[in-house]
């Protein structure tokens, strides 16, 4: 019976990478990152090799073409991973500029079977792989065979146990090198720019011996160097333990009648669509439910899109972020991937282990999202749903609704199926003045109240009056002459 080889597997240091990889990078794997000019390759890299290296699993990074080092660390050290402290003891910087221009593979080859036979790293970085490529192209050089200098660089790198990194400018995958076919891993970097957006993204084309996360993945350089966001399903950062009969518990809204309507409260684990035009309220009701929450103890977290927190109307809510019990998720950043601000989301409900989550609203965070990602925002926002309430967390969504009597649309993204439960907001006509009516359109396997209830908005919130009976049919866009009666027996309407 024959015993598995165990493949360790490193840790990065690149926020998402490790993910994505399908758990870590292999240890002793023989690795190309490709991409065209700019797209973050050398920072990839130089993130990579400083969180791995140490004096006792040293790197040597080897410049062909490029940068020489002087320059390359000029930029590098303006990066949040870079230590100065680590150059020259456990990172060693090799140019191999003057090698390369001679256009002989032999010698270059030489030059770094011969640092490597003295300094041992157990990283390797060749920074760019391309340069050595157009090296082997130099007519009349008979000792230039491209496929043969990289066969013996892979086998070279794996008996002296090092991990290796080739960095190459390359603009298409499908070209044929014989590059593709040698590596181990192959980690393809894409840039462009869409409306005035950047969009970059990474995709592990190929990775030895481990599931990897397929498609595209979205990543942005910072000042902290490349961060970046996979897929909201594959994050995981529960903190509640799934529960048996979870949604038989019922959480208030911070409006007593409305409880009433959903059948004693919003079962919790719930997502709840909040839709109605503009002025209705939605974003007052959704202030109730996290300072309700925060009445019995809970923290909670609001995604804002469409106002800066500092002009939220509710002071409580305000009181409530600054000392830490809301917190809040504000960007408006122009290039963003749902992927990322779900990623935020998540990270937040992490840190303040919050039950309740605010998106605030849908159709902010449809422009919050760069261009380039909205095609398939429908599933994106599938994805964000579920990865929210797989934490345990309670969602409560709002959306613009234009205010149109015979159409019974919830929502402009045709995501109301999503969503565990329905509020609609709308206005009406009567006696020559605007009145504001809701009622509760869904809640999944409950009880709950179908009637349509005026309500009006003060300094307290939302009241909710009476029922609203339509007997002149001017809810469902054929006004009589007469305005519909009103049961006030549920609430004054003032």
């Amino acid at each position: 019976m024959s015993t598995k080889v165990k493949i360790n597997r490193l840790a990065t240091g690149v926020p998402g990478l490790d993910e994505i990889l399908g758990g870590g990078l292999p240890e002793f794997s023989f690795n190309l990152i490709a991409g065209p000019p700019g797209c973050g390759k050398t920072t990839l890299a130089h993130q990579m090799m400083f969180a791995l290296a140490t004096p006792e699993r040293p790197a040597i990074f080897f410049t062909v073409l490029g940068e020489p080092p002087l320059k390359m660390l000029r930029y590098q050290q303006q990066f949040d991973f870079f230590d100065d402290e680590a150059v020259n003891r456990s990172i060693r910087y090799v140019n191999l500029a003057d090698d390369t221009l001679a256009g002989d593979l032999e010698e270059v080859l030489r030059r770094i079977v011969l640092e490597v036979e003295t300094h041992s790293p157990a990283l390797v970085f060749v920074d760019s792989f391309r340069s050595v490529v157009l090296a082997s192209q130099t007519q009349g050089n008979p000792n230039n065979d491209l496929p043969q200098f990289v066969q013996q660089l892979g086998m070279l790198m794996t008996t002296w146990h090092a991990t290796t990194f080739l960095l190459g400018e390359y603009f298409n995958e499908l070209d044929s090198n014989p590059v593709f076919t040698v590596a181990d891993g192959l980690i393809w970097l894409r840039q462009s720019v869409q409306r005035n957006s950047m969009v970059r993204k990474m995709e592990i084309m190929k990775m030895r011996g481990q599931p990897t996360l397929p498609g595209l993945h979205t990543f942005r350089i910072a000042s902290s160097g490349v961060t970046i966001f996979p897929p909201a399903a594959a994050t995981s950062h529960t903190h509640l333990e799934p529960l048996d009969g979870l949604s038989q518990v019922r959480l208030k809204m911070g409006v007593p009648d409305l409880d009433e309507m959903l059948g004693g409260g919003l079962p919790m684990g719930y997502s709840l669509l909040v839709a109605g035009p503009s002025g209705s309220g939605k974003s007052i009701l959704a202030a109730s439910f996290l300072e309700e929450g925060a009445r019995n103890g809970e923290t909670g977290v609001i995604a804002v899109f469409e106002q800066r927190t500092s002009h939220l109307r509710s002071s409580k809510l305000t009181e409530l972020i600054k000392s830490d019990r809301i917190g809040v998720v504000d960007r408006r950043a122009a290039d963003l991937s749902l992927d990322e601000i779900v990623q935020q989301l998540l990270s937040e409900i992490h840190r303040l282990k919050a039950t309740r989550v605010v998106i605030d609203s849908l159709s902010g965070f449809e422009l919050a999202v760069a261009p380039a990602f909205r095609e398939d925002f429908r599933e994106s926002l599938s994805r964000m749903v579920n990865a929210l309430t797989s934490t345990g967390v309670t969602v409560l969504m709002t959306s613009e609704l234009e205010d149109r009597y015979t159409d019974l649309r919830f929502s402009p993204y045709g995501t109301a199926f999503l969503t565990d439960a329905i509020i609609v907001q709308r206005y009406v006509e009567m006696n020559s003045r605007i009145q504001r009516i809701l009622a509760v359109v869904k809640v999944r396997a409950s009880d709950h109240s179908d009637e349509l209830r005026s309500y009006q908005i003060d300094k307290d919130g939302l009241q909710i009056g009476g029922m609203i009976h339509d007997r002149e049919g001017l809810l469902s866009g054929h006004p009589s002459r007469r305005p519909p009666e009103i049961d006030t027996s549920g609430g004054d309407i003032q």
